[in-house]
Parts: C-alpha cells; structure tokens; sequence
C-alpha cells in the first residue's frame, strides 16, 4: 500500500493526484489522502483507491493513515504549514516503518536559498532525512503551471523578470509526478537528492511557447496584483522572491541553469517541453 498526499490535485500542478492516477494505472495499492471529501475524492474511489480524509498537519489524522504503508509520497501546497505537515508525517512514517518517503522541494533548497519557501523546503528536507524514512527528496524547478496561471489570468506573461532574455529553469508537473511514481515502485537504491529541470527556456521563449506576448512588469506592480491571480500571501511571497532572483542573474549561468537527466532516468520517458504543455 502506498500513501500519496495531495491526491485530491489543485492548481499548483496536481503532482499528488497525478502520482495517484499512474500508480492505479499499474495496479498498485494506493492511499489517497485529501482534505476534503469533495468530486476529486469521489474520483479517485471510482479509480481504485482507498480515500482517507484529514489535515495534513494533524498528527491525529496523519498516523492512522499510515498505518500499513511501506512507501508514500509527500507534497504540500505553497502556503502556510509546510513545516508542521511534515514533521506528522515524518513521525508517523518514522513510527510505522516506512522503507521510502519520495517528497516534492524545490531546486534550490538551501540554507542561503533567495525564497523564504525554499528555505522551508531545505528544514523539510532535514526533517525527513533525520527520521530516517528512505527520503528522496525532488528538487523541482518551475513548474510550468506557475506561467500558465499568469498567462491565463492576464492574457499575457506579465512578470517582473527584466528583459524578454531572462532565463528559467522549468519543468512539467506531469514529469515530477513520473519520477515519484518511478521512485515509488522502484525496488532499487536511490539518491538522496534528484535534480528536476525539464527545460531551460527565456522569459521570451516562454511566452512564445504559451502563445501570448512576454510583459516585464515593475515589481512591485506584480506583487499589487499577484493577489488576484493566487488568492494566498505565502504564494505571492514566494515567487516575489523567486521572480527576483531570476531577474538578477538575467542571462548569465548558474550551477543549476541545466537540463537533468532524471526525468528520462525515472520517469521513462524524455522531459515535456512547454510549447507540447501548452498544447495538451
């Protein structure tokens, strides 16, 4: 039995639901834990999986549905209780056994990391690792759902970004969940930490793939706005923050600006790019 968080999906890119999907698809058991017994819970009954509904950051809901799992899947939403939802889950996996606990962070996760979020992502990490439940952690670039929420909510990619030469790293929600679903299944050793970026792209490129036009918008413009469009501070804060840092390093190199080899290795199959997101 594998127990997959975020199952019920969202707008952050759904990598929980769609991790439980693939792993129905293959005829695994699975888990699904939700926060709401809503049509997304239904759904996920008729597909297979046994449905159990809670908060994440109770313990008292998190251990017993643990109970009997040898391998599980853990991704938070990018707002507030990050920390406490890991630390219950990390116990509960602690106390029951759990042989591999596959987790969604973020590329840079770091100490000195330029987001408060990401920040949270490195203590997350350090949580699961000192509970010694097999952690994998995913270091996901930006998933392209991020641009697409901008894109459709402003008919354009407005984003404070400097100019349309500012480079990206992103990836496929649909590619991280292929890893965790890999991850999940496969019996072998893995590393502790796996690099996620499915493609490098310009804030130009970008927009062109989405098939809007590319905006570079005054910051704090964005962030007077970004309300709107995401409806929870810890959101906006977050890629405040991050939109920053890119516009910082603009088109120069950094140790993480590559192309990684994880998605083919674990996923099985090569990244998504955003102009073939864009289309489906």
């Amino acid at each position: 039995m594998i127990l997959v968080t975020g199952a019920a999906g969202g707008r952050q890119g759904a990598t929980g639901r769609r991790v439980a999907e693939l792993l129905l698809e293959r005829g695994e058991k699975v888990r699904a834990f939700v926060h709401s017994d809503d049509d997304r819970a239904a759904e996920l009954r008729k597909l297979g999986a046994e449905v159990v509904v809670g908060d994440l950051r109770e313990i008292s809901a998190v251990r017993p549905a643990m109970r009997g799992i040898t391998r599980a899947f853990f991704t938070y939403p990018v707002t507030a209780g990050l920390m406490d939802a890991t630390a219950a889950f990390a116990a509960a996996a602690r106390q029951e056994g759990v042989e591999r606990v596959v987790e969604v962070s973020q590329l840079d996760a770091q100490p000195e990391a330029g987001t408060p979020r990401m920040r949270r992502h490195w203590l997350s990490e350090q949580v699961f690792d000192w509970a010694g439940v097999g952690a994998v952690h995913l270091r996901a670039a930006v998933f392209f759902e991020n641009l697409a929420v901008v894109a459709a909510a402003a008919g354009r990619l407005a984003l404070p970004l400097g100019p349309p030469s500012t480079r990206i790293p992103l990836v496929a929600a649909a590619d991280v969940a292929a890893v965790g679903a890999g991850l999940l299944l496969d019996p072998a050793p893995a590393d502790p930490v796996c690099l996620l970026t499915g493609q490098m792209a310009t804030a130009g490129e970008a927009a062109r793939a989405l098939g809007v036009e590319y905006v570079d918008l005054p910051p704090e413009e964005w962030e007077a706005g970004a309300m709107d469009v995401y409806g929870d501070p810890y959101a906006v804060e977050h890629l405040t923050h991050l939109w920053a840092i890119f516009r910082a390093i603009g088109t120069g190199d950094h140790p993480l600006y590559r192309v990684t080899d994880t998605i083919e290795r674990h996923g099985g199959r090569p990244p998504m790019t955003l102009r073939e997101f864009a289309a489906s």
